[in-house]
């Protein structure tokens, strides 16, 4: 457990890299939305290869459906009520996070952290920690934390302000990794295998509404080719 709570922590770290890299320089945009994309291509490989690859073995298709929506509304139904209490900007670059609530900037960016810190748990107990979802965890995390924090430079938060909340997350994701490993069954079985699929579910709804609507706004139609050359790399790096 202490294995996957360090690993939560590790690929959470991007957020504060990403912050202190917004304090200190001014990141193009497009080198954002370009790791965006590749983020999330590695991590819809890793739902597909790492947790519904191994669900499948072990209970009926339609059961893993059913638990990947169910997965997918509870996210979605966070993010809709962090959504209507000031949360709707926090990733925004140009500071609009400025007329949104902290406390829910903060809880969204805990909530777009669980998904994937839950599931980076799950594959540090199937035997070891997965590459190509930790390289997807952290090229999602980085650029979140840059754009995020260059909007609320914008906006007039203090370095230090934005650097708590992000210890803040990176301390949250860490508790989820270690929980995503204290849940699974070791031994596989059905009830392992909807748990992987509601984290399945929960992390695709986060790659959905808080990565590609970000990296399409600058990439447009490129954005699509980007997310399958990371699709592409998270299959080779399963491989390894």
């Amino acid at each position: 457990m202490i294995q996957a709570f360090l690993w939560g922590a590790a690929g959470a770290s991007a957020l504060v890299i990403g912050a202190l890299i917004a304090y200190t320089a001014n990141p193009s945009l497009k080198i954002i939305a370009i790791t965006m994309a590749l983020g999330t291509g590695l991590l819809i490989g890793s739902v597909s290869f790492e947790l519904i690859d191994d669900a499948v073995v072990h209970t009926d298709v339609a059961s893993i459906g059913v638990f990947t929506l169910v997965g997918a509304l509870v996210f979605t139904a966070g993010n809709w009520w962090l959504q209507r209490n000031g949360g709707a900007d926090r990733k925004d670059s140009a500071g609009a996070q400025a007329k949104g609530s902290p406390q829910a900037i903060v809880l969204g960016s805990v909530l777009d952290g669980i998904p994937e810190s839950f599931v980076l748990g799950l594959t540090v107990l199937q035997g070891g920690i997965s590459v190509a979802l930790f390289a997807g965890v952290v090229l999602s995390n980085l650029p979140e934390g840059l754009s995020s924090s260059a909007g609320l430079r914008v906006a007039g938060w203090a370095r230090r302000r934005v650097l708590t909340m992000w210890v803040i997350v990176v301390a949250v994701s860490a508790v989820s990794a270690a929980a995503g490993y204290a849940l699974l069954d070791p031994d596989g079985g059905r009830g392992a295998a909807l748990i992987e699929a509601f984290a399945a579910g929960a992390l695709l709804a986060m790659v959905a509404d808080t990565l590609l609507p970000e990296a399409f706004e600058v990439e447009g139609i490129y954005t699509g080719s980007l997310v399958v050359i990371g699709f592409a790399i998270s299959l080779i790096l399963s491989a390894i």
